[in-house]
């Protein structure tokens, strides 16, 4: 046995897969309800834009699972909060709000530098600790549940929080894209400190997604499309497989409408975020039509079978 096939069978050994799964194996795992697949549009940042977005997908005939908010739970006031998190209730949808306090936002200059911008999101120093937990205590008290989340650190500590009770025990916790992760062992890692779902990277290939899947329970979300700041691509016909391939799935819709991640997306944008629902949905009926897609208001955050 070569020194390779040694580290694979190490690798097997502790939960992982052997390498990149290229033979694509469909995922038998779902989410509670049975569901493959749910739809999420993510840069949603107030209660107007998304009473616009929730209209435009009813009007479709769809419905959405989670809607996500991008610019930080600091950044909006408390009746945002509390109209976003009843247009959730009324709409049987989850809203996600960002942790505020992140890099970008921080008095360091080096994640603004060609090198620095490798931290990414993540929280410097034990005081954006403190004021990110705040974040989510503001909001949790105002009707949220689920939060958005860029620092393993943080991640961890608001998991601990959870079991303490020192959060409401129904908190639930997305790892974001900015976080850079896209292997299984990061992925499974996340889900042992407290990640209810992970999104990779927006460029992970399909025997990549399918490796990471073999992993972990948890959901994954993954990018049907991206805003130019990130690569501009848009997935549509990989949606298909994606979903045969690492179901229990979010599929993150609607991202090419922005320019940016934090994009301040206006009622008009949201309506067009829509349409890239609808546009994904037919590639899912045309191309994979037995997969089966959430109901509606089945919004169980447990870990997949």
């Amino acid at each position: 046995m070569s020194s390779m096939d040694e580290t694979r069978e190490f690798l097997k050994s502790i939960g992982l897969p052997r390498g990149d799964a290229y033979d694509l194996p469909t995922s038998e795992k779902r989410f509670n309800d049975g569901g493959q697949y749910r739809f999420e549009v993510p840069g949603i940042q107030g209660p107007k834009v998304m009473k616009a977005l929730l209209e435009a997908v009813d009007g479709y005939g769809l419905y959405l699972h989670r809607v996500t908010q991008t610019q930080g739970i600091m950044c909006l006031t408390d009746d945002e909060i509390s109209k976003m998190a009843e247009l959730a209730h009324q709409w049987q949808t989850d809203l996600i709000l960002a942790i505020g306090p992140r890099a970008t936002t921080d008095t360091s200059a080096s994640v603004h530098t060609e090198e620095g911008v490798r931290m990414g999101y993540r929280l410097r120093g034990e005081e954006q600790i403190v004021r990110a937990i705040e974040d989510v205590k503001r909001a949790a008290r105002l009707g949220c549940r689920g939060f958005l989340v860029y620092d393993e650190g943080c991640l961890w500590v608001l998991d601990q929080m959870r079991s303490a009770g020192e959060i409401p025990a129904d908190c639930h916790f997305k790892v974001s894209a900015h976080a850079g992760h896209g292997n299984p062992a990061s992925a499974k890692l996340l889900e042992n400190i407290g990640a209810d779902s992970v999104n990779p990277v927006r460029d992970i290939q399909l025997q990549m997604l399918a490796a990471m899947r073999q992993a972990v329970e948890c959901p994954l979300d993954i990018h049907t499309e991206n805003p130019k700041s990130t690569g501009g691509f848009i997935r549509h016909y990989e949606v298909p497989e994606m979903i045969r391939i690492a179901a229990p799935l979010y599929l993150k819709t609607g991202g090419s409408v922005a320019a940016t991640h934090s994009w301040d997306s206006t009622e008009e944008d949201a309506r067009k975020r829509a349409k890239q629902c609808l546009l994904v949905k037919r590639m899912i009926e045309t191309y994979y039509p037995e997969a089966v897609w959430s109901p509606k208001g089945s919004l169980s955050e447990q870990k997949g079978k």
